[in-house]
C-alpha cells in the first residue's frame, strides 16, 4: 500500500508541474497535490515502513 502512496504522490507533483508550465489544469490540480502532502506526512508521521 506504501508503494502505491508514493507512486500516486509523483504522478500529482508530475502532472502539477505539466500544469504550472502549461497553464492548464486550474486549482483541482492544486486540490490534488494538496492532499497527496497530507498523505505524504501522514505516512511520515506514522513511521510506517514497507520494503
Amino acid at each position: 500500500m506504501g508503494k502505491l502512496l508514493w507512486i500516486i504522490i509523483v504522478a500529482l507533483i508530475a502532472f502539477w508541474l505539466l500544469g504550472f508550465v502549461m497553464k492548464v489544469g486550474g486549482g483541482l490540480i492544486h486540490l490534488l497535490l494538496v492532499i497527496a502532502g497530507i498523505i505524504f506526512v501522514i505516512q511520515l508521521l506514522t513511521g510506517r515502513r514497507s520494503v
